[in-house]
């Protein structure tokens, strides 16, 4: 049964849709998430979620697990770790047969200076597990201002 759950699991993973911040921005689902979701090492429903800002590229998708894993930006007003997400919301649709995981990162105001190029969504109840990585597909930055990064969208087809 394990491995039929996996297999459809993976199968879905063929079928995300992602919603971003930027148009050219790029969502990744890092490559140990789904097993850890599965295994139930992460509980998206009660753990603590964070996100943190990175350079992107530091991330490898098949190999990166942990935030340890990838380089977090440094910058006034910005601490290390990110901040705890304003909102997880998974949803599951029975009508259309797919389930949705829709990520609200916090938004960093004040006088916040630095400049990122992707973000990290990780699990810190978790280990720091890494759950998806936000390419921004460029340079973001806020010099002495608020920064903000835009709802993370995750959509998987049912088969």
């Amino acid at each position: 049964m394990k491995k039929t759950i996996r297999k459809l699991f993976a199968a879905a993973l063929l079928a995300v849709s992602c919603s971003f911040a930027l148009a050219a921005a790029t969502i990744h689902i890092p490559d140990a998430f789904p097993a850890a979701a599965f295994n139930k090492a992460l509980n998206l429903s009660s753990d603590t979620v964070k996100c943190a800002l990175i350079d992107i590229t530091s991330y490898a998708r098949a190999t990166d697990t942990y935030l340890a894993d990838v380089v977090e930006v440094t910058g006034v007003g910005y601490t290390a770790g990110g901040q705890t997400v304003t909102s997880i919301v998974v949803t599951a649709d029975t009508t259309n047969h797919w389930t949705t995981i829709v990520i609200t990162p916090a938004v960093w105001t004040g006088a916040t200076t630095i400049s990122a190029t992707g973000l990290a969504c990780y699990d810190s109840t978790a280990s720091n597990r890494l759950i998806a990585i936000d390419d921004f597909g460029g340079a973001v930055a806020s010099s002495g201002g608020t920064y903000t990064v835009n709802a993370i969208t995750l959509t998987f087809t049912h088969f």
